[in-house]
């Protein structure tokens, strides 16, 4: 990370020496395209890192995601839309995909009476609780509940299992400490399975188009399997304009470990019209896990997780109108009500800064001095004040925050505008934590005044790694002061 800031530091006396009298026009022309070709590249590599874990299970290590992205796991990127379990069954039925019958219950009373008639037919019920993340079967409630799939042998069975379900917050290796909180569990009937495969199709960045992946070890962990036994993963990867061929569907069949032709057939049936959800939804991710042999029908979906592009949602409102807001981080809905790209992360220091490739480069100096970004936080070229200041808001409210570092290059956006929300802002909350400022660039000058006028507690500093090794600092002596429980504040303007 370093190293890149120092190219970048390095670039200019290179373009500098090209301006020598001696040196042809050619060779500067050269010069700068190679350099923004380097430069675009680099940020388009980070860019794919983040965008890599945008689903909180997705399949995206099996096409060798980078390493970085891979430790970079509590990233949730904005650019996808994610359905519970039962939301995303009831959308593959309408595609005629095969699903074990059942339903959606909020309260004790809804599942007795789903589970009531589920036994009246003679079926065991599976009680599956509801959230944005995957490892339920394992979690743990915070009450003390284990696990958050059971098999009930009764409606009273099953009356207990919901009522220590609903409400409770579920803590899974996926949803962090915090867990989430289950407001609906899906009562479905239990199938008795003779074997459990694995299915997904996921966009591949290296062909520019669909893979659909599949692996006969389904119904346990993928990403083990996957490190482990590589040989068990198939993928064939699928034009997007001409869609998988009747081979390419029997060939990912039989990756699963089927044999039979007849079961062959009727796996490549539902892969087909898994295949046809994909395309017709806007879907960025379909996983099955489990895609089940079972006793009562031969091939069926278990298990489903599905993922569809955000920028679709004029199309798709139907889809998107299923979207639960109250799984999602409420720093990211807040952020998308004013147009902000923000995305949530575990640090400290909140970020605020133009240009998605200044940010990542904000958060990796912070890193290098030691500290955690709380963000990723983009206001783009063309912010008004009024998004600077729901910008700043948003940092200031969220509680993990012990430092907010503001780094602007005015070129579009203009240092003079940052500078005015970031006033209003601080004169309209209680600044919580301390603030620094880094601006460079359009009406810098214009903004310094500003900020010296306001006589608010803003520290301006016009070196980036001033500003970041201050902005660490200052965190730590926030979160020493909260461990002890002594309250600290910035009485005096900062000069």
């Amino acid at each position: 990370y370093r190293a890149r800031l120092l190219w970048i530091s390095e670039l200019l006396p290179v373009f500098v020496r090209a301006f020598h009298p001696t040196r042809s026009f050619l060779h500067l022309y050269l010069l700068v395209n190679f350099a923004i070709l380097f430069l675009t590249m680099s940020m388009a590599r980070r860019l794919a890192q983040l965008s890599t874990f945008a689903a909180n299970r997705s399949p995206s290590f099996l096409l060798n995601a980078p390493q970085a992205a891979l430790r970079a796991g509590s990233v949730v990127a904005a650019r996808n839309m994610n359905l519970h379990e039962y939301q995303s069954v009831a959308v593959m039925r309408k595609f005629g995909v095969s699903t074990p019958p059942g339903e959606a219950a909020s309260t004790v009373e809804e599942v007795e009476e789903i589970a009531q008639k589920m036994f009246d037919e003679g079926n065991q019920v599976v009680v599956k609780s509801q959230i944005l993340a995957g490892g339920r079967g394992l979690g743990t409630f915070t009450n003390g509940f284990k696990g958050g799939v059971h098999v009930c042998h009764s409606v009273k069975d099953a009356r207990r299992v919901a009522q220590n379900m609903l409400g409770g917050t579920l803590v899974t290796k996926q949803t962090g400490p915090e867990g989430k909180i289950v407001k609906k569990v899906l009562v479905a009937q239990k199938m008795s399975t003779l074997s459990e495969k694995y299915f997904a199709i996921v966009l591949d960045r290296e062909t520019s188009g669909a893979i659909l992946i599949s692996s006969p070890k389904g119904g346990v962990n993928i990403e083990k399997v996957a490190k482990e036994t590589p040989e068990y993963i198939f993928k064939r990867p699928v034009d997007l304009t001409k869609g998988p061929s009747e081979k390419d569907l029997k060939d990912v069949a039989r990756g699963m470990g089927l044999s039979d032709p007849k079961l062959i057939d009727l796996a490549a049936n539902e892969i087909s019209k898994l295949w046809d959800l994909y395309t017709n939804t806007d879907a960025t991710q379909v996983e099955i896990n489990p895609m089940a042999e079972t006793t009562e029908i031969p091939i069926m979906c278990m298990d489903a997780k599905l993922n569809f592009d955000s920028s679709a949602a004029f199309r798709q409102k139907e889809i998107f109108a299923m979207e639960d807001e109250s799984q999602k981080d409420p720093r990211e809905s807040e952020a998308e009500k004013h147009d902000l790209n923000y995305i949530g992360l575990d640090g400290n220091i909140g970020c605020m800064v133009n240009g998605a490739g200044l940010a990542m480069a904000t958060m990796d100096i912070i890193k290098l001095y030691g500290g955690n970004p709380a963000n990723f936080l983009d206001v783009g070229g063309g912010a008004e004040e009024n998004q600077v200041v729901e910008a700043f808001k948003i940092l200031n409210n969220d509680p993990r925050v012990e430092c907010i570092l503001v780094n602007i290059f005015g070129g579009i956006m203009r240092c003079d505008v940052i500078a005015q929300g970031i006033i209003r802002a601080a004169s309209e909350v209680v600044l919580n934590v301390p603030l620094v400022v880094r601006l460079q660039g359009t009406n810098v000058e214009e903004a310094r005044k500003l900020i010296e006028q306001s006589e608010l507690r803003i520290l301006a500093v016009p070196d980036l790694d001033d500003a970041a090794s201050k902005a660490v600092k200052m965190a730590k002596i926030i979160n020493i002061a909260r461990e002890i429980g002594v309250e600290v504040s910035i009485e005096a303007p900062i000069e």
